[in-house]
């Protein structure tokens, strides 16, 4: 196969519609038939291009392709945001008396649906400590149907033994989907470890300029097949504009990540050392408990990690306000560097009990951009040492 960046650049060619070298956007909201056949084949058509757009775009084809090209899938599709590819999947997949299984870890979004959504409609759910591998097998139930992971787990940046989970869910007849937001398929690609569906809030590393909400979903086709079907009657449809605006910033990818990997290393590395801070959770650390799977698993390690600082939320508040180039937002993944407080955003979607289980009140996220790596080590070490002093 190719490499990643010719693949991000052509992957998409012989999808596309046009001659003109910057794909058009197709911004309508139907699409007309020649005749009765054509339209009535198009109608039924799963991840179609040229119907209706709740049904397919050409441009949501383009996005498509590549990415399920860079995840080694046979198909992908793309949603309005990263929770409608969640959503959409887990409700294609799950029906009343089904049991999921899902982490301790992992975003606040992601367990909610878990906690909060799947229980209301008669599916039952168990999350584990994803860090042990038996903890999966425990969990399982005649009524397991799907296993949802996330690697490295948001904000924790715990790993999940990808090959494990998927071996075992294989054995027990049990779908597995998995988060590669944080990774990226530069940085992972699931399935080579053969997990099932994998999704992404394409708004974060895949579009990477912090102007578009996507999300993604890869996999097989039958399964794919299946979740469209679903996704046409909840109608989280993504924009044609976006799809394109998310295909523009694809195409470059391949470039920004080893950036968002070496200042997430050197941040981490800085950061570790330094007195205001207790812990520094980042799987390429070689002190991280994980960091061998990691290396197994990953090329590389990405631009996010999680800080906790030895004054708890207080000296964590302090550090977000002493920042000069990392701004205090929600997202991560683009060009520009993000720092928030995890339990403060989190309020909007667990109860205050679901967070202190899972988030500790004193930690940092911190999501590097792609601004020079020595600029963003002494803005952040400034930030420690102001916190000491204050």
């Amino acid at each position: 196969m190719p490499g990643s960046s010719t693949i991000t650049v052509h992957a998409d060619r012989e999808v596309h519609p046009s001659r003109a070298v910057a794909p058009p956007i197709y911004q309508t909201a139907a699409f007309s038939a020649e005749d009765a056949e054509t339209f009535a084949q198009g109608a039924v058509a799963p991840r179609g291009t040229d119907f209706y757009t709740r049904f397919g775009n050409p441009n949501h084809a383009q996005v498509a392709t590549v990415v399920a090209a860079l995840e080694h899938t046979e198909a992908a599709m793309v949603t309005a945001s990263g929770m409608a590819a969640l959503t959409t999947a887990v409700l294609a997949l799950v029906s009343a008396g089904d049991h999921v299984v899902g982490q301790k870890s992992t975003y606040g979004g992601t367990a909610s649906v878990l906690l909060n959504l799947l229980p209301r409609l008669g599916v039952s759910t168990t999350l584990v400590d994803q860090t042990d591998p038996e903890a999966f097998a425990r969990a399982l139930t005649p009524e397991s149907r799907l296993i949802l992971v996330e690697t490295p787990s948001n904000p924790l940046l715990q790993i999940t033994d990808l090959r494990a989970v998927a071996d075992l869910a294989r054995a027990h007849d049990v779908l597995t989907v998995a988060d590669n937001t944080f990774a990226t398929p530069l940085n992972q690609r699931p399935t080579d470890y053969g997990i099932d569906l994998i999704w992404h809030s394409a708004t974060k590393y895949l579009n990477g300029h912090s102007d578009v909400s996507a999300g993604v979903l890869a996999g097989a086709a039958e399964i794919l097949d299946r979740v469209w079907d679903v996704g046409l009657l909840t109608g989280a449809t993504l924009g044609p504009i976006d799809a394109w605006l998310l295909l523009r910033g694809i195409r470059t990818l391949p470039l920004r990540m080893p950036r968002h990997n070496a200042n997430g290393l050197a941040l981490a590395e800085a950061l570790a050392v330094h007195p205001a801070v207790a812990k520094v959770h980042y799987p390429g650390l070689a002190t991280h408990p994980q960091h061998k799977l990691a290396a197994d698993q990953m090329s590389g390690f990405g631009g996010v990690l999680g800080i906790e600082f030895t004054g708890g939320f207080e000296m964590a508040d302090a550090f977000l306000g002493h920042l000069r180039y990392p701004r205090r937002a929600a997202s991560l993944g683009g060009v520009e560097s993000l720092a928030v407080h995890p339990a403060s955003m989190w309020r909007g979607m667990l109860s205050e009990e679901q967070i202190t289980e899972s988030v500790p009140l004193g930690l940092v996220r911190l999501a590097t951009g792609t601004e020079d790596t020595a600029d963003l080590v002494a803005d952040a070490l400034a930030a420690a040492d102001a916190v000491l002093a204050d």
